[in-house]
């Protein structure tokens, strides 16, 4: 009985580790087809053929490429592509981190207020025109916009210190609080902005256009030191998502491992959000979609959801630039997508729960 238990034990998590690697597979594949669609369209085999030429030191056979197609991918594609594939992929870990730690399924990554943060440097760069020099100058809101997503999480973690303790239930309410107040300045700032208000409501709904190589290197190490800070952790999360108590009882330090896990999480959205702008429901969605497919082990979960964010954000940021001539805020199409769904999502948990 005891070996028969083992074996399908074994089995289901072959089975999940093979999601993982189906969901990469898409995860390339996507990005190869959904970087030729576009005015000018681009075979996927000439997309690779590009793509190794451009990184490889042989660029001998460079000559026989079509000049036109090389800049529009390596300049203009391919960075969006890359930026929105790391942006899905640290919101839907953060996300699964979140819902785990704080044991709400209504967890998100802006729980803590990073977003509203962001959402205000951004603002204030738009309103004041605050450009950096040199190279930089293009990453102005982008690193204005990380500048106030740190300090509002800084001022969160302050706030939700008690004797030198960090509560789960007080760091929730500071991030409310600090939301609040937050959001109050970013109107203010609007109603001064007179027609500017439009360029400023165009970052909060969340977009990729124009991002480029800058915008990669600003956000590829936050994003893959976070997931792999969180999946070195999953062990540990899994145990917490139990509760304190047998946490504690099972030798896990829980304090330790949520605020090394909850500042982990919050810096990848924060850079996140300074490149994307804010795009909600990715990472409230993916997990639970995630969860559904390989079920709530962390050491499967967390790279699951970053490979299913990476893949909605990608799809999502393609139908935004190709389905009508002018360009959809990616934000407002992930929201119009991810509300119904959620809902049936939710729907469908009630009436599980209620039979």
């Amino acid at each position: 009985m005891q070996q028969e238990f083992v074996l399908k034990f074994k089995k289901k998590e072959r089975q999940r580790l093979w999601v993982i690697v189906l969901l990469a597979v898409l995860l390339v594949a996507a990005c190869l087809y959904f970087t030729g669609l576009g005015v000018v369209k681009i075979p996927p085999a000439e997309i690779a053929r590009i793509i190794f030429t451009s990184f490889s030191a042989g660029s001998a056979t460079s000559g026989a490429l079509d000049d036109v197609h090389q800049v529009v991918l390596m300049d203009i594609r391919l960075p969006r592509i890359i930026v929105a594939v790391l942006v899905g992929a640290g919101l839907g870990a953060a996300g699964a981190v979140f819902q785990g730690l704080l044991m709400n399924p209504l967890a998100d990554p802006y729980t803590l207020g990073v977003s509203t943060g962001a959402a205000f440097g951004a603002t204030l760069a738009i309103f004041f025109g605050i450009y950096l020099p040199g190279d930089l100058a293009s990453l102005s809101i982008s690193l204005l916009a990380l500048a106030g997503a740190l300090l509002a999480l800084a001022v969160v973690y302050g706030l939700a210190l008690a004797d030198g303790v960090l509560a789960v239930t007080n760091l929730i309410l500071s991030g409310v609080i600090v939301s609040a107040i937050l959001s109050a300045a970013i109107s203010f700032v609007k109603s001064l902005a007179g027609e500017g208000v439009g360029s400023i409501v165009f970052w909060l709904m969340g977009s990729f256009a124009s991002r480029s190589w800058h915008h990669v290197y600003l956000c590829l190490p936050a994003v893959l030191v976070g997931i792999a800070v969180c999946c070195y952790f999953a062990d540990d999360l899994n145990v917490l998502s139990l509760g304190t108590k047998q946490a504690r009882q099972l030798g896990v330090n829980d304090g330790q491992v949520t605020t090394i896990l909850l500042v982990a999480s919050s810096m990848m959205t924060a850079v996140c959000v300074s490149v994307s702008g804010v795009i909600g429901f990715v990472g409230l969605i993916v997990p639970h979609l995630m969860r559904m497919l390989v079920g709530s082990d962390h050491r499967i979960l967390l790279p699951a959801s970053a490979l299913g964010g990476a893949l909605l954000l990608c799809g999502a940021d393609t139908i935004a630039r190709s389905l009508l001539a002018t360009e959809i805020p990616v934000g407002v199409l992930t929201a119009l997508l991810g509300g119904p769904f959620f809902c049936y999502i939710f729907k469908l948990k009630a009436k599980k729960q209620i039979y």
